[in-house]
């Protein structure tokens, strides 16, 4: 009997990865591990250079989500510069966020995560994938997607100089003012974005919600895990991307902290494993148990769920509307991971509606954008809510303002022991008897598409030098030699 099922490369995520599946003499599943074998030092990276650089640097992390790297190193520059943004350029900034999110969260619900629900987790593997949904959906409907994506993308590159590496965040402001004769466009775009946020939510209801074998699939214990959850809030405790303190709840949902992120370091520790280059968070005083949930244990979870957990409301009246919906069918805390798919679309929502009041603020249009920076450079931290969680920049510098440590907690990265954990139990729950198929392993890679990982992002530790295999074939197709380094 087969005693190891390797799903490599994973599917439907910003990286590289694999799952290796441990059989026992019954077939069932004794152990799965989720493995990153990828490297990307950029911690090492950043040593000697000027801080002002790290804004244009830390987006070349990912392709996927650049504007949450440029934010949270921008923001860490208004900190080590002491230099608070213009009431101008930190709404500049936000509206330039929230369209990132939007537009960030449309790709992974329809595109990477929309094949499992709209298409259907046990589909042929050649129907689960964007030519897939717009079978199911329609034309019209996928076409509605790619043209809001666009707009959303061309207006982040109007403001800020590229959608790929945004260039506008600079230490106590933004680069450019919105000028009179765009002012319509993102008028027009905050508009459309809210009109296509509901539209989603209604996409969700009726093909998700109004599926009972879907629902059940949600609430299964197979996807479920009772951890601690952390994320953004504001002064009233609302989910905000930008800005706010970091708060953590426990797992019957009670506040277990909530902190400036200059106190980052007194609530995360780091914890690293042999098999795989991604360090592993958890809540420090609560202390590393292993791979096991509970109140006991210091894992934790970060992204759409763990966000609407940690938040008491939402600030914008239709996300709030569908807020109450989903906790009053779920109850609070949700510990189902599927049920980060909903979350995600409420922040969809949340996103398209402060976009609209920003854009509706005559403030945004103000050519005040920048205070200048003045303070000699020490430490700065910034922190943001990427699509994926909570992320921190942390720089340390000389008087002259050249890096000589940077740290990052990625979002990720903050939940890779729960992923682990989920990918674990995913397979325990689904692999009996030796049955396994494709459909029965794209279920399991549902356990981490939830979270939308990006392991270019969450790749920090270094072990030592990387791993690699070479396989050589002959020119009929066969395998005639294996060279490895530092692998089993």
């Amino acid at each position: 009997m087969v005693k190891e099922v390797v799903i490599d490369p994973i599917t439907r995520l910003e990286g590289h990865g694999k799952i290796v599946i441990i059989l026992d003499d019954a077939g069932n599943c004794k152990r799965a591990y989720f493995q990153l074998p990828e490297l990307r030092g950029f911690e090492k990276f950043a040593e000697g250079r000027h801080a002002e650089d790290m804004p244009q640097i830390t987006p070349r992390i990912c392709g996927v989500c650049p504007t949450a790297h440029h934010m949270a190193s921008t923001k860490a520059l208004d900190d080590l510069y002491k230099c608070e943004p213009t009431p101008t350029a930190r709404k500049i900034r936000e509206f330039v966020y929230n369209a990132f999110m939007l537009e960030d969260h449309a790709l992974h619900f329809y595109i990477l995560a929309g094949p499992d629900f709209i298409v259907g987790p046990n589909a042929p593997k050649a129907e689960r994938n964007l030519l897939g949904v717009i079978g199911k959906v329609g034309k019209d409907v996928g076409l509605r997607v790619i043209l809001m994506r666009k707009k959303l993308r061309e207006v982040i590159t109007m403001l800020g100089g590229k959608v790929i590496h945004p260039v506008f965040g600079l230490p106590g402001g933004v680069s450019r003012a919105i000028k009179q004769d765009e002012v319509g466009k993102v008028k027009e775009v905050a508009k459309e974005a809210v009109e296509f946020a509901l539209f989603t939510l209604k996409v969700f209801k009726d093909i998700v919600l109004s599926n009972k074998e879907y629902v059940n699939l949600i609430t299964s214990d197979a996807y479920t895990h009772r951890t601690y959850y952390m994320g953004l809030v504001d002064e009233k405790n609302r989910l905000n991307f930008y800005g706010g303190k970091i708060r953590v709840v426990d797992p019957r949902g009670a506040e277990y902290a909530k902190f400036d992120a200059h106190q980052y370091l007194d609530y995360i520790a780091e914890h690293v494993e042999p098999w795989t280059y991604v360090k592993m968070p958890y809540l420090k005083k609560v202390g590393w148990k292993g791979f096991v949930d509970g109140e006991d244990s210091g894992i934790y979870c970060v992204a759409p769920l763990a966000r609407l957990n940690v938040s008491d409301r939402m600030a914008t009246p239709e996300a709030q509307k569908a807020f109450e919906e989903m906790f009053s069918t779920l109850g609070k805390p949700v510990h189902h991971t599927l049920a980060t798919h909903w979350a995600r679309v409420i922040e969809m929502v949340y996103a398209a509606e402060r976009m609209k009041e920003l854009s509706e603020d005559p403030e945004l249009y103000s050519p005040n954008i920048r205070n200048l920076p003045t303070a000699v450079p020490d430490v700065g931290i910034g922190v943001v809510e990427a699509p994926r969680g909570t992320l921190i920049h942390h720089y340390e510098t000389d008087e002259r303002g050249v890096i000589k440590k940077a740290n990052l907690i990625v979002a990720t990265q903050n939940n890779a022991a729960r992923i682990a954990l989920s990918i674990d139990k995913a397979a325990r729950s689904l692999i009996k008897k030796g049955k396994v198929d494709d459909g029965i392993l794209n279920m399991v890679e549902m356990a981490f598409r939830a979270y939308d990982p990006c392991h270019a992002c969450a790749t920090h530790t270094l072990p030592g030098s990387m791993p690699l295999a070479i396989y050589i074939y002959n020119e009929e197709g066969e395998l005639i030699n294996i060279l490895k380094r530092n692998t089993a």
